[in-house]
């Protein structure tokens, strides 16, 4: 039996992955390290979304190779998409899909699984990846280099997935996928099976539990948008969150990128949720300074943000990936890029701060997640919103609880608040 180390890198879709080789180890028998240095095995599981993130992940794989003193296996995006610049770094390890990764630990051992093997969560925290892969091609992406097209498992088969999660102790179930709203598009006829998939996670599978769906791009959700908003709208553990990032406010620059959609179709979207949900967050991306973002478009950009008051934004500047076609554009000049990233920015934190500035005040029944500072804890209301509760362990309070708070403050991308009930605390015990 082996002892492993995994680390992760990159986003929720990866941590899913690696959850599920940790899944298939344990089932094998294997347990995790206290460190590289006492594993038998190192599993590093990479992103490369940008330049950045990639002379990361390689200075990371040549420090676990000096680590480790047995193997090494590299997976993840930068690995499939990429792995040519770990053997010309010197780093000696095997390149691996994630599929693969269990296979080759377990070098050809049989594990016996069984119906109470525990599932891996992290804290109260179960991620279920729904599909891999993606129906798009976008210009700057190198990650569909890695992932390929859309491959579903049934929704049986995910509904299971879940209920061990929820057996096993999970409190949030997280969604991931490169693109969760083209769920099912390989196995259905080119039509998403995730309103079906949400409704069944829902009313199949007992417990008390909250569902947070990951990021799934306009075009596929335009045209499922009102059917997803009935679903979230008729089921409570569904959390009031949808990630459709829109990368533009402009059709030229959408069209240069490749998107599957336009901004018309991403105001129905967001028009659609705001008819079916009183309280929900909208979450968006905004890629600045694509090669081909005129000035307009940059303004074009803003007002989108002004106008649909995304409560959750991520603001990222151009890199150019190799092997993607948008490498070849001339680019824009740093200076620009940085500006017109900085100016967002700005534009961010006032839409984001007047959105937690409206919840002061406001009662909300938030789950706890994880642990902060100080003896406070972290949690989630109904719309994914993070709230924080200061003292809250010494009041009785612990992770995986259901708390209505009171909103107190913010921080401008998060909310403070006060347990409208406490426990009571228990009798102090005399000497």
């Amino acid at each position: 039996m082996a002892r492993y180390h995994i680390e992760t890198y990159g986003c929720t879709s990866n941590r899913g992955e690696t959850q599920q080789i940790e899944q298939s180890l344990r089932e094998g028998g294997h347990h995790p390290a206290d460190s590289p240095e006492q594993a038998d095995v190192a599993i590093l599981n990479t992103c490369t979304v940008v330049e950045k993130t990639e002379r990361n992940m390689l200075a990371r794989a040549e420090e676990l190779d000096e680590q480790t003193p047995a193997d090494l296996i590299i997976t993840g995006c930068m690995a499939l998409a990429q792995g040519e610049e770990f053997e010309q770094a010197g780093v000696d390890a095997e390149i691996l899909h994630w599929d693969k990764v269990p296979e080759h630990v377990l070098n050809g051992e049989c594990p016996t699984v069984t119906p109470d093997t525990d599932p891996v969560l992290t804290g109260v925290t179960g991620i279920l990846p729904i599909a891999r892969g993606c129906m798009s091609d976008c210009s700057y992406c190198i990650t569909k280099q890695a992932t390929g097209k859309i491959d579903s498992p049934t929704v049986e088969e995910n509904v299971r997935k879940a209920r061990a999660l929820v057996h096993g102790g999970a409190r949030e179930i997280r969604i991931t996928g490169q693109d969760t709203g083209v769920y099912g598009w390989d196995i259905n006829q080119g039509e998403s099976l995730l309103p079906e998939l949400l409704d069944r996670i829902c009313t199949e599978i007992d417990g008390d539990f909250r569902v947070r769906l990951g990021m799934a791009n306009p075009g596929g959700v335009h045209g499922i948008r009102e059917e997803l908003a009935q679903v979230f709208a008729a089921h409570d553990q569904i959390y009031n969150f949808l990630h459709a990032p829109v990368q533009s406010g402009s059709d030229d620059v959408l069209a240069e990128m490749r998107r599957q959609h336009r901004v018309a179709q991403y105001r129905e979207i967001v028009e659609t949720f705001d008819e079916h949900l009183e309280y929900w967050t909208l979450s968006t991306d905004f890629i600045c300074g694509f090669p081909t973002e005129e000035p307009e478009d940059h303004e074009a950009s803003m007002a989108l943000i002004r106008e649909t008051r995304p409560e959750k934004l991520n603001v990222t500047r151009f890199s150019k990936r190799p092997g993607t076609d948008a490498a070849e554009m001339k680019g824009l000049g740093g200076t620009i890029k940085k500006e017109r990233s900085k100016a967002m920015s700005e534009l961010k934190m006032d839409v984001v701060g007047e959105a937690y500035e409206a919840m002061v005040g406001t009662e909300r029944t938030v789950l706890l997640t994880e642990d902060g500072t100080d003896e406070s804890l972290v949690g989630y209301d109904e719309a994914h919103r993070q709230i924080a509760l200061p003292k809250a362990e010494l009041q009785g309070l612990e992770v995986g609880n259901f708390v209505d708070v009171e909103v107190t403050s913010h921080n401008t991308v998060y909310a403070m608040g006060t347990p409208i009930d406490p426990p009571k605390q228990p009798e102090p015990v005399e000497q």
